[in-house]
């Protein structure tokens, strides 16, 4: 007796019982990856210092990327414009000048404030502290504390400095439509409805 070998087997197939595969598509690495652009989510650590100084800050630190929405204000506008069209993955190094960053100092931009708006924290003069506002949180710098209320310098604490960035892209996909109407990015180090 003779055993029927693979290429038998599908002589003898009756056509349409095996239908040809179509054949087998691979996708390349600029397929897989989505560039950066508006209402796009981004996903990615820094690390920022002041022109040609030790750094002052790195979400490596707080061990988690920080998570913003492409073209809605999240970020300073130079660091955002750096990142366009990047990928998931890369890396690179700006340099931001400080009007687009937080923009140049102001003089004149102080401001007297009620005691009772900074609770039961202890000021001093130079300490950075956030102020709920009307707007929106806004960072301070204390220039004197009185017995009832604390002179503030409404001007961003990075205001006037040159800026440089070292960025790792960890994730890009594309925004949820609430997220796009919100402004911000919702979930995971996103905001928290």
């Amino acid at each position: 007796m003779r055993h029927l070998g693979k290429a038998d087997i599908m002589a003898v197939s009756p056509p349409g019982d095996n239908p040809p595969q179509p054949p087998a598509r691979v996708q390349t690495q600029t397929e897989l990856r989505m560039k950066i652009e508006k209402d796009r989510v981004v996903r990615f650590h820094y690390t920022v210092a002041e022109a040609g100084q030790e750094p002052i800050e790195s979400s490596k630190d707080r061990g988690e990327p920080l998570a913003i929405l492409i073209g809605h204000g999240n970020i300073i506008p130079g660091l955002e414009n750096a990142m366009m069209d990047k990928e998931a993955g890369a890396t690179f190094s700006v340099d931001v000048a400080s009007a687009d960053a937080y923009g140049e100092r102001r003089d004149g931009l102080s401001q007297r404030v009620p005691k009772k708006h900074f609770g039961n924290t202890r000021l001093a003069p130079g300490q950075q502290v956030v102020l709920q506002t009307n707007f929106g949180p806004r960072a301070v710098t204390v220039q004197k504390v009185g017995m009832s209320v604390v002179d503030v310098d409404l001007n961003h604490p990075m205001a006037g400095k040159d800026l440089h960035f070292d960025v790792e892209i960890i994730e890009v996909r594309e925004a949820k439509q609430e997220e796009i109407d919100h402004g911000h990015v919702h979930g995971d180090g996103g905001h928290q409805h």
